[in-house]
């Protein structure tokens, strides 16, 4: 297919190519491949009677009274009775006062939207207006700045110019053996669906194609690996740094280092992801690598996704490998030029045996003497093509990966497919659980009593919202519009601060660095708090529209609290459903992630990934895990016998793939 650009789309002009070129989306063929993350079925309503709390439905309805509005401080609350043959129901939307023209007595109306329990009844509560000619709508992951009834406007204005024109490049052998449909027709289905049948094909077939190429990929990064570069460390390395610390490790610490300094030793280069709970103590664990490096005459580097966490990191590492005689240094991308020279020269000439830092530590102009260890914190903020450049520094180094986003094993072990997985399955005695709970909207003006409260013993708070700024026709409160409300409102009296994505990168720490100070009280944010700065004094964490995050999300949000003596808390700001009950009910990662992947599908517990990153895209975000493994299988097979026909296709399709996700990568 030609590629055609954006500009010769109907409705998207320069501010909205913009706002797609933010998302990676350039071409005609790039915004049709941007696939749903999930739909919304319309095709059979409810009956009234039939609702229950904590359900999500469609109800063919009328208005059956005139609409009340009233005022509960700051909230505007719209209220109209709908009905139907079956009975009736209360319908309420917060803070939309110009909903009150279109919902007149007697109109029609298919509505969609959670139902709660308000007092000994149910109502439905912010339902969104249907149209009844489009039984299955598909709803996409936002993009910033275009409204999502345009978004799914552009999409099938980019649909009709490339009707037809998606050539299958999957062998027929291998589509007729797994019943397959074509590409064309799964396109269309995907975005156009006809029935749940069309649909149902569509997703197994993008599913299927995303997840082998994915796999096939990993497999030949597996059959790259070169001899690399030989530590000789073991034990008695472990013993004298577990010994030198102020706290004795858990088990699974001594487990994962054991298991780190055997891959060091070995001929062949490490390449291993250490995954583990927030609290679980992976840090310590990379500081044992370092040190079992440095002592035995390697460089080891340690790469934070922020130059704040990388600060912090530095700081630790001072004072944990200083005195073992490891000589630290930090290299970040905001140093000025007189420090970056003296730190390439200590970096170049060894001096620095341990360094820290952001992806500076990456940049073409960084030499290092001998670079043994490369080590990223949070693998998911970076991509295969950001750790391999790393590796490439030196002479095929060991490289560790760190994540605090737990994920099932079995998962893992398929997903990362290029890495050698050691979990760390416990915490240190004395980490007090959060304690979660979930509130409904009526119940917010209590919760910023209790958050005065809090901030009156000297604690700190964050409130994180899933948008930047406001977006019209989504249901969901800003960042920007929070903090403003907030600063006029029930906080008024304290210090707030901002902080989100389309900051300057300087600004954003500035503020991050004032909260982590105890300059700030309240921190109004987006999710760039997920991974970022360590506040032992936060206690509270407020979370908007909760429904809108996976549970694994809500979970690495939550860890940010919980981390000094004090008692701490988790507020979900939704109406209560099974769904987050999950998380009142356990603190355990790994529980929250299995439970992620049976209601989500394995797509929504790895979280948003960076532009770059080589991940499942969109249709992976469509499987499951019994497709994982067929998928898992077959690269396997391929892998056998690479020229085998269908082999050699299907490995060829992959390795350019491959290619194409490589050469896009994104800086955080």
């Amino acid at each position: 297919m030609q590629d055609i650009p954006l500009s010769q789309v109907r409705g998207i002009g320069p501010a909205r190519q913009k706002a797609l070129a933010g998302a990676g989306i350039t071409t005609v063929r790039a915004l049709v491949a941007y696939l749903p993350r999930d739909y919304i079925d319309l095709s059979e309503p409810r009956e009234i009677w039939t609702l229950q709390a904590g359900e999500v439905a469609a109800v063919h309805c009328r208005i059956a009274g005139p609409v009340r509005e009233r005022r509960a401080g700051r909230l505007v609350i719209m209220q109209a009775s709908v009905a139907d043959d079956s009975g009736s129901i209360q319908a309420v939307w917060f803070n939309q006062p110009w909903l009150k023209k279109q919902l007149t007595e007697g109109r029609e109306l298919l509505l969609y939207g959670p139902v709660a329990q308000k007092g000994r009844a149910v109502q439905l509560q912010s339902p969104t207006f249907e149209s009844p000619d489009e039984p299955l709508r598909p709803v996409y992951r936002a993009i910033g700045g275009i409204p999502p009834k345009a978004l799914a406007q552009c999409i099938r204005a980019a649909l009709g110019m490339s009707e037809g024109q998606w050539p299958d490049e999957l062998p027929e052998s291998l589509r007729r053996r797994f019943g397959l449909c074509e590409r064309n027709f799964a396109m269309r289905q995907a975005h156009m669906p006809e029935s749940r049948e069309a649909l149902e094909s569509a997703r197994r077939r993008l599913a299927f194609e995303e997840l082998l190429l994915f796999q096939t990929g990993l497999m030949l990064l597996r059959s790259g690996v070169k001899k690399g570069v030989s530590i000789p460390c073991g034990p008695d390395d472990a013993a004298f740094f577990w010994k030198s610390l102020p706290f004795s490790p858990t088990s699974a610490q001594e487990r994962a280092l054991g298991e780190i300094l055997r891959d060091l030793a070995s001929p062949s280069p490490m390449a291993r992801l250490v995954q583990g709970d927030v609290g679980c103590g992976k840090t310590a664990i990379a500081f044992g690598a370092m040190y079992a490096a440095a002592k035995n005459g390697w460089q080891a580097t340690l790469m934070a996704p922020t130059e704040i966490l990388a600060e912090q990191h530095f700081e630790s590492a001072k004072a944990l490998l200083e005195p073992l005689g490891v000589r630290c240094g930090l290299l970040k991308g905001g140093m000025g030029a007189k420090a970056r020279r003296e730190a390439k020269e200590a970096i170049a000439s060894g001096e620095w045996q341990a360094i820290v830092g952001t992806h500076a530590l990456i940049s073409a102009d960084i030499e290092y003497k001998n670079l043994g260890l490369a080590i990223t914190d949070e693998q998911h903020r970076f991509g295969v093509r950001q750790r391999t450049t790393l590796q490439e520094k030196g002479a095929a180094p060991n490289v560790l990966v760190m994540s605090a986003t737990p994920i099932p094993r079995t998962l893992s072990l398929i997903l990362y497919g290029d890495l050698d997985i050691t979990v760390v399955d416990e915490l240190p005695p004395g980490r007090t659980p959060v304690k979660t709970r979930v509130v409904p909207e009526a119940k917010r003006e209590a919760m910023y009593g209790f958050l005065l409260d809090e901030i009156a013993r000297g604690r700190q708070v964050y409130i994180v919202c899933p948008l930047v700024d406001a977006s019209e026709a989504v249901d969901a409160r800003s960042a920007e519009e929070v903090y403003e409300d907030l600063a006029k409102g029930p906080l008024k009296s304290v210090r707030l601060g901002l902080a989100h994505g389309k900051m300057k990168a300087a600004d954003k720490d500035r503020v991050l660095a004032d909260f982590r100070d105890g300059k700030i009280d309240v921190l109004v944010a987006t999710t760039v708090i997920e991974v970022g700065v360590n506040v032992p004094n936060a206690s509270v964490m407020v979370i908007e529209n909760a429904d809108r995050y996976g549970l694994s999300q809500l979970h690495q949000l939550r860890g940010r609290v919980g981390r000094g003596s004090a008692v701490s808390w988790c507020f979900f700001l939704a109406e209560p459903n099974e769904r987050l009950k999950t998380l009142v009910e356990t603190n355990d990662g790994f529980r929250v992630a299995e439970r992620d992947l049976e209601l989500r599908g394995p797509g929504e517990i790895l979280g948003t990934r960076q532009s770059g990153a080589v991940g499942p895209g969109p249709g992976a975000l469509l499987g499951d895990t019994a497709m994982l493994k067929t998928t898992h299988e077959l690269a396997r097979e391929y892998a056998r016998d690479p020229q085998q026909s269908e082999a050699a296709a299907v490995i060829a399709l992959a390795r350019a793939a491959l290619d194409e996700r490589l050469s896009h990568v994104a800086m955080n």
